[in-house]
């Protein structure tokens, strides 16, 4: 019996995927685990197991193209197998199903709904490889005037790089063109920048937000990390420090490392920090756990570790789960300060600006010093003013005598 394949829920908060690329084509043997394809969800790149065995008679949806979680995306049974009433009875994959009275199974192996690696225009087959159209169409790029360079004429990564560069040097002409000319380029919001969007407007709008600023001196601070990297295996950075330091507060404070959670305010005993980064299509942030309990050389493989699994799409869902509190870091872009909105669950989330020389008074004297700000979003519904106040206290205190951090 033929099967319908639907897309399953891959992440927490997944409400649809984008099929970036089929590893199987109509015509192929799959089998119970077989990768069927890779699905972007609204945290990463992601693999689709398939746990049908047979033919896969039907691909319902195009490279590129969404599909709500549960929606049917392939066709698995016996060749030759009439489905039509599998179809009938999804009025989802119906619609998705190419109109053809001949049996798909006995469609060539590259038939896709419509194919995956050829575009029709001007009623001919454009041929071009998935990363191609994919590429093309983040750049905006009509695929009908670029020149395929692969074999017969396929439109390859390179060729569409190339249609990239040469756009760029008619850009620079249009710069000098009579004014009135306009000119622009659209993408499709990706799944993950979709749900940044839903995530960080419920947060705003709902959580009545407060922030507050404290500048620390870091100059005991830099002059340890130089110390520690001296015998570190692994480089120690400011945002380690800051990590660490945060995570030892926050079990003095538990009153900050808690949840609104409506009817109920959670204050959690575990200290799991999340490290907020950028990614090219937004933002990820995967936790470091018992953040408390670890050492900074053993905190800075972890992020470290975490930062090129989230630049190659690698992340898992296990990996940005289970934040009770989260740092936002821009110093290394030269931030001086800035405010960050909370990341829910947490009731906080701290903004870190750049260590920068500055003059201070040390002791009755000016003299120059290092200085770092640092702002604590807090959710009113869960934390008060007194109560944050505590608490970067207690982290400048960690920050400029950061011995206290060892013991």
């Amino acid at each position: 019996m033929a099967e319908l394949i639907t897309l399953p829920k891959m992440s927490d908060t997944m409400t649809e995927g984008v099929i970036v690329r089929w590893n199987v084509k109509v015509g192929d043997t799959v089998k119970s685990g077989d990768i069927l394809a890779e699905v972007e969800t609204d945290k990463a790149t992601m693999d689709m197991e398939v746990y049908a065995k047979g033919t896969v008679l039907q691909l319902l949806v195009e490279e590129g193209n969404a599909i709500p979680v549960d929606g049917p995306v392939a066709i698995v049974g016996t060749p030759g197998e009439d489905f039509q009433a599998l179809l009938a009875g999804n009025s989802a994959a119906k619609a998705a199903a190419p109109s053809t009275d001949a049996p798909v199974a006995n469609a060539p192996a590259s038939t896709i709904a419509p194919a995956l690696n050829t575009i029709t225009s001007n009623d001919e087959r454009l041929k071009a490889s998935p990363l191609a159209k994919k590429i093309a169409a983040e750049k905006g790029i009509d695929l009908n005037a670029v020149v395929g360079s692969g074999e017969n004429g396929r439109i390859v990564k390179k060729d569409i790089d190339h249609a990239s560069s040469t756009s760029a040097v008619t850009n620079v002409a249009i710069s000098n063109a009579p004014l009135g000319e306009e000119s622009f380029t659209e993408i499709n919001v990706s799944q993950m920048r979709k749900t940044i969007a839903a995530r960080l407007c419920e947060s705003k709008f709902t959580a009545p937000h407060f922030y507050l600023t404290v500048e620390i001196n870091m100059d005991k601070a830099v002059a340890a990390r130089e110390q520690m990297n001296q015998i570190s295996e692994v480089k120690i950075s400011i945002n380690d420090l800051v990590v660490k330091a945060c995570a030892v507060a926050l079990k003095k404070h538990t009153n900050i490392n808690s949840s609104w959670l409506g009817t109920k305010i959670r204050y959690n005993h575990h200290v799991h920090i999340g490290v907020a980064m950028a990614v090219e299509d937004g933002l990820l942030v995967p936790v470091v756990r018992f953040a408390d309990q670890k050492g900074l050389s053993q905190i800075s493989t972890e992020i470290k570790a975490y930062g090129k699994k989230a630049k190659e799409k690698k992340l898992q869902p296990q990996d940005w789960a289970g934040n009770t509190f989260t740092i936002s870091n821009l110093g290394m872009y030269g931030i001086d300060e800035f405010t960050a909105i909370v990341n829910p669950p947490d009731a906080c989330i701290l903004a870190v600006g750049t260590v920068k020389d500055s003059v201070g008074v040390v002791n009755g004297e000016i003299k120059p010093v290092k200085t770092m700000k640092v702002t604590l979003s807090c959710d009113h519904r869960v934390v008060d003013g007194t109560m944050g106040a505590d608490f970067l206290k207690t982290v400048r205190e960690f920050l400029e005598e950061p011995v206290k951090l060892l013991v």
